[in-house]
């Protein structure tokens, strides 16, 4: 439970926010921080999000304010959960659609029994190549510059933990998923990995985080409530 004074948000709070497609997780935390500043009068206060979402991602992001920023590490290495749509047959250079399609392969060879099979491979301690589109550095610059001038960079995989992989729903050529899975896994990665594995190519059209840890998304707020909270508490102070 949220408490809105300006003492509560400085001793610390954990803020569970839902955050909407096409924002930045810097948005959202510049949103709440503007809003704190604003409504309660905190000239000065820390806010930061334990644990980024793209832009093209929306769900659950925990935002930790005044002294509870000090537990954003902790939070950051729980366990995450992933609902999403990968639509194979056709790959893109982010792995996503930030990117126009640039190649298109076969699909008519998928079947239940390939999926299932290739759903086993992607569950487990793996190794994962991290997207060339994504905010890793490489000699000093962030992957996603040395992507959008053409330079090719070669990237070191990394280990991750995928305790669970379910596909929810196959609609050819749409595969709707939910994974759990450990902290540096990129869902973009593991949409154009399965892609391969089932001899064709994939890439990641939705992503929604449900869960970090314990926190799940239903308990979160949108932006819009919890402006609208800090306001009526802000007009109670003044009243």
């Amino acid at each position: 439970m949220i408490n809105y004074s300006a003492e509560a948000f400085q001793q610390g709070q954990i803020l569970l926010i839902d955050k909407p497609l096409h924002w930045s997780s810097f948005q959202a935390v510049n949103k709440i921080k503007w809003l704190l500043k604003k409504e309660l009068g905190l000239k000065k206060i820390k806010v930061g999000h334990a644990g980024t979402l793209d832009p093209l991602a929306s769900g659950l992001l925990i935002i930790c304010t005044g002294k509870s920023t000090k537990q954003i590490s902790e939070l950051q290495g729980q366990i995450k959960e992933y609902t999403g749509t990968i639509q194979v047959g056709a790959t893109t250079p982010s792995y996503d659609l930030e990117t126009e399609i640039d190649q298109t392969y076969p699909i008519e060879h998928i079947t239940e029994n390939l999926l299932e099979e290739v759903r086993l491979q992607f569950i487990g301690n793996l190794e994962q190549r991290p997207p060339i589109f994504s905010a890793i550095k490489k000699d000093g610059k962030r992957l996603y510059e040395h992507a959008r001038k053409g330079e090719e960079v070669e990237i070191n995989t990394r280990p991750i933990t995928i305790y669970g992989c379910e596909f929810t729903q196959v609609s050819l050529p749409n595969i709707d998923f939910k994974v759990t899975c450990s902290k540096g896994t990129y869902i973009r990665s593991l949409a154009y990995d399965i892609g391969l594995a089932l001899k064709s190519g994939g890439h990641l059209t939705s992503l929604r985080r449900t869960k970090i840890g314990d926190y799940t998304i239903e308990n979160a707020l949108s932006l819009e409530e919890f402006e609208t909270n800090i306001k009526a508490q802000a007009s109670t102070e003044e009243a």
